[in-house]
C-alpha cells in the first residue's frame, strides 16, 4: 500500500475560481497565472484544465513557457520577467510567446531584432513597487520608441505590480494607481494592472488585462476578505492518514525537544506528513487539521516525514483515518490553506508551492462542471 500522503487538485474549483474573477472584471479579460508550477498545483494539468476558458497564460521564465508548450499548449503566454539574454529572442519567436520589458537592456535587444512578426510586448513600470520596471517620467519615452518601431513589438501594454493592494489601506494602493492611470491617459495605453488582491477588491485597477494567480488556486490574499474572496473554492487538498496512535498519560512530552506536553491523558495521531514533504516545520502547537473531518491542532514539533497531532476529543479516530493538513475533507469540512499559514507565520503561496515532488499530485474534475 503507498504512503497515504496525496495532494488532491480540484480542477473544477480552479475553473470556478477563474470565472470568478472574470465575473469580477467584465469587461477586463484575465490571463491565467501559471508560474512556479500553477503555485505547487501542476501547470501543465492547470493549464489544459483552462484551456479554452482562458485567452492567455502567464509564466515567470522562459523556461516555465516552453514546459507548456511541449505539452502541446498553444495558448498565448506572458513573460512576466519578460528575457533574461538576448539570445532568449529565439524562443520567445518560435514559441509564439509575448513578454514584458523592463530594463532598458531588453528594450534594446528587441529593437535590434528583426521577428519576422511583432512581437506582442507590456511595458513594465515601476509605480512604486521598487522591484522591475521603468519609472513613470522614463517610460512615456520607452513607450514611445516602442511604438514607432512597429515592425518589433505590437500589442503594447502598460503594466505595474502592486504592493499593498491586499491591505485595508488604500494609500500607497492610490498613488501607486494615480501614476499609472496618469501615464496611459497621456499615452492612450491599455492597462494590466490587477493582481489577485486587485481583482478581488479594486475595480478602479481593472485594465483590459488582469493577472489573476493566487486566488485562482482558492487562497484569499486579501487582509480582510469581502463577499467575493469568501467565494473561492480550494483547489489543493493535502491528505493524508494517521499511521499510528499512542495513548500517554498527562505530563508526557511528544516530539523532538518536547515542545508539546500532554496537559491530560492523551490520544496522539502520528500522521504521514512532514516538512520533507514540504509542510512547513514552522508550524506551532495548535495549528489546525482536520481528523475524521473534525477540526484538532498539531502537538509537538513537524518531523520530516510525520507529524503528531491531538486526537483526544475525537474517539473515532483511528490508524486510517483521514488527514486533511489544507483544503476540504471527504465530508465537506473546509480548512482553508490561509488560516494554516497564519499558525506558520507565512502565506499561502509558500504552503502551496512548497508541496515538494514526493507528493503525489491526484487530479479531479476533467467534467469541467462548477463546484458551487
Amino acid at each position: 500500500m503507498a504512503r497515504p500522503l496525496i495532494a488532491d487538485i480540484d480542477l473544477d474549483a480552479l475553473r470556478h475560481n477563474y470565472r470568478l474573477a472574470c465575473s469580477l472584471a467584465p469587461d477586463s479579460r484575465a490571463v491565467a497565472v501559471l508560474k512556479a508550477d500553477a503555485y505547487g498545483h501542476g501547470a501543465v494539468a492547470c493549464a489544459r484544465a483552462l484551456e479554452g476558458l482562458a485567452p492567455a497564460f502567464a509564466v515567470a521564465c522562459i523556461e516555465e513557457a516552453v514546459t507548456l508548450r511541449e505539452a502541446g499548449i498553444s495558448t498565448p503566454i506572458v513573460l512576466l520577467e519578460g528575457i533574461f539574454e538576448a539570445a532568449e529572442l529565439d524562443r520567445v519567436e518560435a514559441l509564439g510567446l509575448w513578454m514584458a520589458v523592463h530594463s532598458d537592456w531588453q528594450v534594446e535587444a528587441l529593437l535590434a531584432r528583426r521577428p519576422a512578426s511583432p512581437i506582442p510586448t507590456w511595458l513594465k513600470v515601476d509605480s512604486g513597487m521598487h522591484r522591475l520596471g521603468f519609472a513613470p517620467e522614463r517610460a512615456e519615452a520607452v513607450w514611445q520608441r516602442l511604438a514607432a518601431a512597429p515592425g518589433h513589438a505590437c500589442d503594447l501594454h502598460l503594466m505595474t505590480h502592486f504592493a499593498t493592494a491586499d491591505l485595508a489601506a488604500t494609500g500607497y494602493f492610490a498613488g501607486q494607481m494615480t501614476r499609472l492611470a496618469a501615464l496611459a491617459e497621456r499615452l492612450g495605453a491599455p492597462l494590466c494592472l490587477a493582481n489577485s488582491p486587485a481583482t478581488l477588491a479594486r475595480p478602479e485597477a481593472h485594465g483590459a488585462w488582469n493577472r489573476p494567480g493566487v486566488m485562482l488556486y482558492g487562497s484569499d490574499p486579501l487582509e480582510q476578505s469581502n463577499a467575493a474572496s469568501r467565494r473561492l473554492a480550494p483547489v489543493m487538498t493535502l491528505r493524508s492518514a494517521i499511521i499510528a496512535v499512542r495513548e500517554l498519560p498527562a505530563g508526557e512530552p511528544v516530539g523532538y525537544g518536547g515542545r508539546w506536553v500532554t496537559p491530560r491523558p492523551s490520544r496522539i495521531g502520528v500522521v504521514a506528513c512532514g516538512y520533507g514533504d514540504g509542510y512547513d516545520r514552522h508550524a506551532v502547537d495548535g495549528t489546525p487539521v482536520l481528523v475524521a473531518g473534525k477540526r484538532t491542532a498539531v502537538a509537538g514539533k513537524v518531523s520530516m516525514d510525520m507529524m503528531t497531532v491531538d486526537i483526544t476529543d475525537i474517539p473515532e479516530a483511528d490508524i486510517g483515518s483521514e488527514v486533511v493538513l489544507w483544503g476540504r475533507a471527504a465530508g465537506g469540512e473546509v480548512l482553508g490553506v490561509d488560516e494554516v499559514a497564519r499558525h506558520c507565520d507565512t502565506i499561502s503561496y509558500t504552503l502551496l508551492t512548497g508541496v515538494l515532488p514526493r507528493v503525489p499530485r491526484r487530479y479531479h474534475g476533467e467534467s469541467g462542471t462548477d463546484p458551487n
